[in-house]
């Protein structure tokens, strides 16, 4: 395949296609924390997570770090004291596509 039908094809993908194409490696250890959730009245995080991992169940802020892009979108947009960490070495995302 040509550089050039490669090109191609990569504009064919829609985002959500491209995303499905993310294999993650999980790890026992969660790399982001939740802290302070239940006095936030913002939660930001629930509509900026670009994976949707945020959820909000019986008023409790729940969050799912399996699937996380570690893009930080929600570590500049949490008025709380985020903990966000990048996951260990060999963990986390891994791109596969453009």
């Amino acid at each position: 395949m040509t550089e050039e039908s490669r090109a191609g094809n990569r504009e064919k993908l829609s985002i959500e296609s491209r995303l499905g194409l993310v294999a993650f490696t999980i790890d026992s250890e969660p790399h982001i924390k939740l802290k302070e959730c239940k006095d936030c009245k913002a939660r930001y995080c629930l509509f900026v997570c670009p994976a949707k991992l945020y959820t909000e169940e019986n008023g409790e802020i729940k969050f799912n770090y399996e699937g996380c892009l570690e893009c930080g979108t929600c570590r500049i947009a949490c008025p709380q004291d985020l903990d966000w960490n990048y996951p260990r070495g060999g963990f986390g995302a891994h791109y596969q596509y453009g």
